[in-house]
């Protein structure tokens, strides 16, 4: 747990780095309002392949599912921010100086978009078989938690 931990803060550490770093020369609150909507609307997102990939999968207890969700979305969210933010980052820098129109930002944006509705896809079939596999590792920990608590 430790080691996903760990993973997960250099993922967000990582993204938003990259993405401050990115939107170059913009006032630092509309840095600070960008990447807090990236990661809000990244969390959303993330959340809502979750909702779907579990989908057919029977949790023995809602402590469970809690649990994986929990681990899943942390992971998942981070991943996807490191793939999303510091792109979009960049890009809006780039509009900002002047670099890029309009029009061509919005281009951009429609190909990541269906880029990352690909990567949905796969990543949707991923959480699916991540879920299925952690579900007995996460119950037996939680029958020994309450057997622990039982005993002592």
């Amino acid at each position: 747990m430790v080691f996903i931990i760990i993973v997960t803060i250099i993922l967000y550490g990582l993204s938003i780095i990259w993405a401050w770093n990115s939107l170059g020369e913009i006032e630092k609150p509309k840095k600070v309002a960008i990447i807090a909507i990236g990661i809000l609307v990244t969390y959303i997102i993330t959340l809502l392949i979750f909702a779907i990939s579990k989908n057919g999968i029977n949790y023995p207890k809602e402590i469970v599912e809690n649990e994986i969700k929990r681990i899943i979305l942390a992971i998942f969210t981070g991943v996807n921010l490191l793939i999303l933010l510091p792109y979009i980052s960049k890009q809006l820098n780039k509009m900002y100086e002047g670099e890029i129109e309009q029009k061509d930002f919005t281009r951009k944006m429609i190909i990541l978009v269906v880029i990352f509705i690909i990567c949905i896809w796969i990543e949707c079939g991923y959480m699916k078989s991540t879920q299925a596999r952690n579900i007995t590792n996460i119950s037996i920990k939680y029958i020994i938690k309450i057997i622990t608590t039982l005993l002592c």
